[in-house]
């Protein structure tokens, strides 16, 4: 997560969703008082205890809102990137397994030990990410959604909403899958949909 009183932005960052290729950019416009919370590739944290400690920079909306403040929390452009649920279980998958290559040999076998035999419901990683933007109501609280599916345009028409200028997005952290169709059968679909079913309706994905 990313949050800029100098630019009045508060970046959600959702796991899977490109969020490393956007801190990158959004970094070269941060003020000195910014405050960013980070572990892979650098590590930063927030000022805050009950969120440091959390190890990741995956917070949700949700939990930062009472730290900033209802003011600037009201008064922030609250923003996030969002993934076709189903491309974004594959990633999910293959990142997981990159060290052993188990996805590579046996895909479907990994998205059915992810799915149906141990669900790894407490990873941050393999949330829905409605959760990530969204109040206890499931009520949006985010001001923009943009979609992995046409990263560079959503990051173009963020940065002219919070008055930055744009760049192209590198790619970071990225995990080696092809077409996320080709790895499903429709016991996994169902599966996914079950899972991710209020993703799948809340941001106007399906298959």
């Amino acid at each position: 997560m990313i949050i800029s009183t100098k630019h009045k932005f508060i970046f959600a960052a959702v796991p899977k969703t490109g969020t490393h290729s956007v801190r990158r950019a959004l970094r070269e416009h941060m003020g000195p008082d910014d405050l960013e919370q980070v572990r892979l590739f650098e590590e930063k944290k927030f000022p805050w205890p009950e969120l440091a400690n959390l190890g990741h920079g995956h917070i949700t909306l949700a939990q930062v809102r009472p730290f900033v403040g209802e003011e600037s929390f009201q008064s922030a452009f609250k923003f996030a990137f969002v993934r076709n649920p189903f491309d974004r279980f594959v990633s999910y998958c293959a990142f997981m397994t990159r060290e052993i290559g188990a996805f590579d040999r046996d895909p479907k076998g990994v998205m059915r030990h992810m799915l149906f035999r141990a669900p790894p419901m407490q990873h941050i990683l393999f949330q829905p990410q409605f959760w990530f933007v969204a109040d206890q109501k499931g009520e949006l609280l985010s001001d923009a959604i943009g979609r992995v599916e046409e990263m560079q345009q959503s990051y173009d028409t963020i940065c002219a909403r919070i008055g930055i200028p744009s760049k192209e997005l590198e790619k970071a952290n990225s995990s080696r899958h092809g077409d996320y169709r080709q790895y499903y059968d429709q016991q996994l679909i169902d599966g996914v949909a079950r899972l991710y079913g209020k993703d799948l309706s809340l941001f106007g994905y399906d298959f």
